[in-house]
């Protein structure tokens, strides 16, 4: 069969650069999709010779295009055993007062991105009968207050990823997601900075309705990524979902993550008042 061939978007940094160096040790023909230059000098200085940088930004069509053309050339009639979409970003923000076109560009990146890349790269596919690989979250089955954007397009993505598991399991490929809790990776002192930003812009009411709990949920979610899992847990679901004969169809990657959706068999209103209580609690003994 010979080298299998995987494609990884958001490579630069965090689960997709820990990942795309993981599998290239492992022997296989790493294609790594970054957005730009510096990250495609960074993974070749770390990277052996079994990783390929790409650019490959997921919301430019063109840029998906010659993303295709170039692991085309490589690969030929083998085909691509994996895509694995990692790319994306995370919006917090009361959905009262938050921006739409930051609702909209969180479902562009994290939803629409998603099935772009992987309608162009499905031919390839197709070839080697391979798998497609959502990178989830447990935030798309559960829910949590002021992170309603990111909540959405996990959620969407769910239900993507249960609709092509259905679609392309005539040609014989597995399409999986991972769905991890908290991980310790740079996304999430990106959105805690994103989300300083975008207070700033706030207008006063917002801050007056909001403001006391905005605070006890950005405290959480800074002392949330300190105790979160270790990157190499996500590393391994997607190792076994890469490899296994039969992988599975979902990976719950994370205590917090089991923990939290166990919690959904509770009533919805007990459930939110659980939620409030956590979060106060957390901000209280936050040192």
């Amino acid at each position: 069969m010979g080298v299998r061939a995987v494609l990884i978007t958001g490579a630069s940094s965090g689960i997709g650069q820990a990942t795309a160096l993981h599998l290239a040790k492992l022997g296989f023909l790493v294609f790594a999709g970054v957005r730009r230059a510096d990250a495609v000098e960074q993974l070749q200085q770390q990277a052996s010779s079994g990783l390929i940088p790409v650019i490959l930004d997921v919301e430019d069509e063109a840029s998906i295009a010659q993303a295709v053309q170039t692991v085309t050339d490589r690969v030929g009639a083998r085909g691509l055993w994996a895509l694995i979409n990692n790319a994306g970003l995370a919006t917090a923000g009361p959905l009262e007062f938050l921006p739409l076109d930051l609702l909209k560009k969180q479902l562009d990146v994290n939803v629409i991105a998603q099935v772009a890349v992987t309608q162009r790269f499905l031919p390839l596919l197709r070839l080697a009968k391979g798998r497609v690989i959502n990178m989830g979250s447990v935030a798309g089955k559960t829910t949590l207050p002021y992170i309603g954007p990111y909540n959405a397009s996990k959620h969407a993505l769910e239900a993507i990823t249960d609709v092509l598991r259905m679609e392309l399991r005539p040609w014989g490929i597995a399409v999986s997601i991972v769905e991890p809790g908290v991980i310790r990776t740079p996304i999430w002192q990106k959105s805690v900075s994103a989300f300083d930003e975008m207070m700033q812009d706030f207008p006063q009411e917002a801050h007056h309705y909001y403001g006391k709990q905005l605070s006890i949920v950005r405290r959480y979610v800074q002392k949330a990524e300190r105790r979160g899992s270790d990157v190499q847990k996500v590393i391994r679901a997607l190792e076994h979902a890469l490899t296994s004969s039969r992988p599975k169809t979902r990976y719950v990657v994370g205590l917090d993550a089991r923990l939290r959706i166990m919690l959904q068999a509770l009533p919805d209103r007990f459930l939110d008042w659980v939620i409030a209580k956590v979060l106060a609690h957390s901000s209280k003994s936050e040192p």
